[in-house]
């Protein structure tokens, strides 16, 4: 499963610094892995669904 950090939970717009930011602290093998491309997908990815509670109230 591959994903995107577009369409994650986890990555917000901070207006102050005018940027998007990834709210996850990865420890430093994490961080490793992710500089270095090993790994295929981020394992803290959530899609960011807008109408997951409509569809979980009906």
């Amino acid at each position: 499963m591959t994903s995107s950090c577009d369409s994650c939970v986890n990555y917000v717009y901070e207006e102050e610094d005018d940027c998007y930011y990834c709210l996850v602290n990865l420890d430093e093998d994490e961080m490793v892995r992710f500089l270095t491309d090993t790994q295929k997908s981020c394992p803290y990815y959530r899609l960011d669904d807008e109408y997951g509670v409509v569809r979980h109230q009906i």
